[in-house]
């Protein structure tokens, strides 16, 4: 099977095993710059090994992954830790903010890792958080926001270095319904003014409904759906 044409990020006959255990047997994905899919599968069908090889945080047994032309074997490990820093961002289901930084400094993080100034760094990342609406949070840490208003905050920190790919698992999680659905609906917006890639592991079909495509995840092997209309 062929990667579309355009793909930004593709992934070919993926298989991982821990163990006597196949996370994944085969499977294939692709993405477009802009694009937003979402992938699901019910717990334990691979859908976070996916997630995790796709974003070269844990290698494939064997299959081919590439990102820009580039396969992500092909490179060393430091040029896949700046890959991370720079063109891929992450948010994940519980935030994973730093609770001893207030939430600007949280957000300008990854900016200050790749070795921005901090005056300028926390400029970008209030200009983030005025977008995902927590400007307002700033001198505030973690401890001291909503579960919805952290997650938001993650938002920011996760689009503050303009990522080409933003790596989402299970991001609405540990939110109600309602939190849930305004972190996707700025998650997206977002995501597409900058025309960033948005890979999103999720099982809640609502949380689907803001992707262009599914793609479903089931015993390690991947299934293309119809794009979302």
């Amino acid at each position: 099977m062929s990667a579309p044409a355009g793909s930004l990020l593709t992934a070919q006959d993926l298989r991982k095993a821990y163990g006597p255990t196949n996370a994944l047997d085969g499977a294939y994905f692709s993405i477009h710059p802009g694009e937003v899919v979402a992938v699901m599968g019910p717990s334990g069908s691979g859908k976070s090994t996916l997630l995790h090889c796709l974003a070269g945080i844990v290698p494939p047994d064997s299959g081919t992954i590439t990102y820009n032309g580039r396969e992500l074997s092909a490179m060393s490990d430091a040029e896949r830790s700046a890959l991370r820093r720079s063109e891929f961002g992450f948010v994940f289901q519980f935030g994973q903010l730093v609770p001893e930084l207030s939430c600007v400094e949280n957000v300008a993080l990854p900016l200050r890792l790749n070795g921005t100034k901090r005056k300028d760094a926390e400029r970008a990342a209030l200009q983030w958080m005025e977008r995902l609406e927590v400007d307002d949070l700033a001198k505030k840490r973690p401890g001291e926001v909503s579960g919805g208003q952290g997650q938001r905050v993650a938002v920011a920190r996760s689009l503050v270095t303009s990522p080409r790919v933003l790596f989402a698992d299970e991001p609405t999680g540990a939110l109600d319904s309602l939190n849930g659905e305004r972190v996707m609906q700025l998650l997206t917006e977002a995501a597409r003014s900058t025309n960033a890639a948005v890979v999103l592991v999720t099982h809640e079909a609502r949380v689907a409904a803001y992707s262009d495509r599914e793609v479903v995840v089931r015993d390690g092997k991947s299934r293309d759906m119809e794009p979302v209309l």
